[in-house]
Order: C-alpha cells, then structure tokens, then sequence
C-alpha cells in the first residue's frame, strides 16, 4: 500500500499552479466554443442576407460574387494569408513541428482566427460554395494555441497539445458531434494519440460543446431527422452509393490537389501571377452557376441537404455537378472556407439521384449514405466521416451501413488521390521551409502520389 501511495500525485488536487492552469485550460476551450458560436452567427447571418438578395435580384451575384471575391482574396493575402482556404490543412501544419516558432502564427492564431471568421463570413456573404466546419478547427485551434503564453512554466500542456485539442472541440461544436470532434483529433490531425492529451481534447470538446449548446440546443445538426436503416431490398443502391461516392470524392480530391498545385495552364498561370483578379474569375464561374441552377451552386448546401432528408422538396439531376464545380471553383479560388458542408451536400445530391434511378423508396436513406460516402472518400477519413453523419442525422440505427459505406468509399479514393488534406499540408510545410534542390526539386515528389497527380 505504501508503494501505490507513493505513486499518487497530491499535486493534481493541492497545487495551486496545477489549479490555475486547469482553470486557464477551461477557460481557453470555453472561449473556443464561444467564438465558434459566433462565428456560426456570422455566416448564417451572411448566408441568409446572400439569398435574400439574390431573390430580390437575381442577376446581382454576377457582379457581387467576383467582387466581393476578389477584395477578400487581396484582403487575405495582404494581412493574412494562412487563413485561405479550410483550415485543418493549417492546423495540421502547425501539428507537424516542423514549422519554425517565429512562422507557427501565420498558421495559427488570433489575428488568422479573426480574418478566417470574417473572411469566410464576407465569402459566404457573396455566394461561394464554402462551409464553416473547416474554418471553425483553424479558429479554435488559434484561440486555444493563444493562451498557451499564460500557461505557467511548470504545464506539462504544451502548445501543440492545445492546438489538437482546439481543433477537436471546433469539429465538436461546428457540428453538435462530440464523438467526431475525438475521432477527427485521432483519424486526421495527429497520427500519434498521447495519454495526457485524449484529457485535454475530451475536456475542450465537452466545455465548447456546452457553449454551443447552450446557443443552438441539444439536436442533431439537421434538427433531429431520423434515418432509417439500410434493409435487404436497398443492398444493390446503398453498394452503388458507395461505388459511386467514392470515385466521385476521389477525384474531388484529386482535382483540389491538382489545383492548388497548379501548371502550365492559362488559369494556373493568372492564379499565380494575378490572384485577385483570379479570384474574381472564379467568382463569375460561381455566379453564372448560380443563375443556371436558381440558386443551388450557392453557400454551404445545407437546406439542399435538409430538405434532402426530410423529402421536402425534389433535388435537381443537375444539383450534383453544379455544387461540385463551384465547390471547386471556391477553393481554387483562395477565399477562406471549408468543404465539408459542401461535399455532404454533393453526396445528398448523389444519393438522391441514385435513388431515383433505382426506384427507391427508401430516399432519406440513401442520401445519408451518398453523405458518409462522398464526405470519406474527399477526407480519406473513413470513422471521422460516419460519426459525423451518424451524429448528424441521428442514424444510430444504421453504424454498420454508414461505416462500411465510408469504408468502401474511402478506400477507392485511395486509389484516385493522395490523401487531400496532408497532402494540402505538405504543400504549406513547403512553402515554410523548402527542401534542398537536390532532395526535391517538385513539390510533387513531396506528396508522393500514385498515380502522378500532375498527369491528372
């Protein structure tokens, strides 16, 4: 007994410093939520505003789009350029510990956390089809990775054990879906998973969680809809499902590595040379697939989505390959913005389709499964993509169905494209640190793909 004595350490409850800094730590994921909350405030206010106007005046994303697309892109790359684009690839960046202390801020902190959530709030404001999922890890994870300064010089808490542990609880409260928020912490930001840090990353998840909560409720993403589970008769669709997202994703991904890695191309060209003026390009692109699709090529997807899964309204055949260019088309463009949202909204609007061309009846769940499929075959992150579709919709009735669908669709985009977003890492890693000529001379040696994305 007094050996297992010796080995318990008192500090944990008496010392004031341990005291301080777990309240610190309370706080900073707190005030993670908190700013998450906000942020969903913001571009649910933006996205509102967009469609009112764009009802009111139809031809107005033509001009509003490219403009406003190309003032924030300048904005972006004159005050913060580590907030273009998702998020997580930055996080992830900063995770690496290969970025130097004096560069780690242009990746991670408050003023890149301030212009993702204005930045991505004015893009949805104009029309790009960008989510606020991605964004939401990268602004947490700055606001956490900001308190690490007040942290006393004893804290075992290190700033990368905050930056994970933002980065979760950003998933968690962006979507309502604790169990994602841990599983994507595992699955797709640290490949190593230490004991003191599944503490911290269960501790910010559940305090941002109760911030958000707090806002929006206890429900489900989509309110509350229950899917249904995946029964014999839906066996051949649900397996097309999952045939169909996953070469649909893979080459997604594919196409957002390609395009970030850029070429001879005329566009690739002007988006290198000329970026505004690029985005404003793109922007247009964006606009005229607005008017030809009454709207749909806007925003994250969610009412699409939503109503998807409620049978409210029917999805246009074209719905899937619209959101998909102009999905990419935001992107590539540079604005900040993620594509989760989007890419779900791709998959309900393939799931849709194939229920249709099967004579389903069984719609709602078969949109779910073109979710789960599309969302793991872009991210390569099989378990994240189900929980957070599982969480979503509450379809604790079908795991086994989401999960093997996530599968199968994961591991044909394998064969399609490298992982997209530590390969969009490798590409910010290398723009911090090149490697010598000698060693890789192509930042396409660097994401090692198979087969050569450059040949895409």
């Amino acid at each position: 007994m007094k050996s297992l004595r010796e080995g318990i350490d008192h500090r944990i409850f008496t010392d004031p410093v341990v005291w301080r800094d777990r309240i610190l730590m309370w706080t900073a994921a707190s005030f993670a939520g908190l700013c998450v909350v906000v942020f969903t405030f913001m571009t649910e206010w933006a996205s509102t505003w967009f469609m009112l106007m764009r009802n009111r005046y139809v031809w107005l994303p033509v001009i509003l789009t490219p403009a406003v697309g190309m003032l924030v892109v300048w904005l972006t790359r004159r005050f913060a350029e580590g907030s273009a684009g998702s998020g997580i690839p930055q996080v992830m960046t900063a995770l690496s510990g290969e970025v130097p202390p004096n560069l780690l801020g242009r990746f991670v902190s408050l003023r890149v956390a301030f212009a993702k959530a204005t930045l991505g709030a004015l893009a949805l404001g104009a029309g790009f089809s960008t989510g606020r999922e991605g964004p939401s890890v990268q602004i947490a994870a700055g606001v956490m990775h900001s308190f690490r300064r007040w942290f006393s010089e004893k804290s075992n808490i290190t700033a990368n054990d905050l930056m994970l542990a933002g980065g979760a609880a950003g998933i968690a409260a962006a979507f309502n879906a604790p169990l994602a928020g841990v599983v994507f912490a595992i699955e797709e930001m640290s490949r190593r998973f230490e004991q003191r840090s599944s503490g911290l990353i269960v501790t910010a998840i559940v305090l941002a969680g109760m911030v958000s909560v707090s806002f929006f409720g206890n429900g489900t993403y989509f309110r509350g809809i229950a899917v249904p589970s995946v029964s014999l008769e839906l066996i051949f669709p649900a397996l097309l499902c999952a045939l169909l997202a996953g070469a649909l994703g893979g080459l997604f991904s594919r196409l957002l590595i390609v395009s970030s890695l850029g070429g001879k191309d005329i566009l690739s060209r002007l988006r290198a040379s000329r970026p505004v003026i690029f985005a404003g390009v793109c922007g247009l692109g964006v606009a005229v697939l607005g008017l030809v699709s009454q709207g749909a090529a806007h925003g994250s997807g969610f009412s699409y989505t939503e109503s998807g899964l409620t049978g409210a309204s029917e999805m246009s055949s074209l719905y899937v390959g619209i959101k998909f260019i102009a999905t990419w088309l935001s992107y590539w463009s540079g604005v900040p913005g993620g594509i989760f949202a989007p890419s779900l909204a791709i998959g309900a609007g393939l799931g849709h389709d194939i229920a249709l061309l099967t004579n389903s009846a069984s719609m709602p769940t078969l949109i779910a499964l073109g979710m789960v499929g599309f969302l793991a075959a872009v991210t390569q992150a099989p378990i994240t993509s189900f929980i957070i579709v599982m969480e979503m919709v509450d379809g604790h009735t079908m795991v086994l169905s989401l999960m093997a669908t996530a599968l199968v669709a994961a591991l044909i985009s394998r064969l399609i494209s490298p992982p997209l977003y530590h390969s969009l890492s490798s590409m910010q890693l290398q723009k911090v640190r090149p490697p010598p000529a000698e060693v890789c001379t192509d930042l396409k040696d660097e994401i090692k793909v198979s087969p050569d994305v450059s040949k895409a």
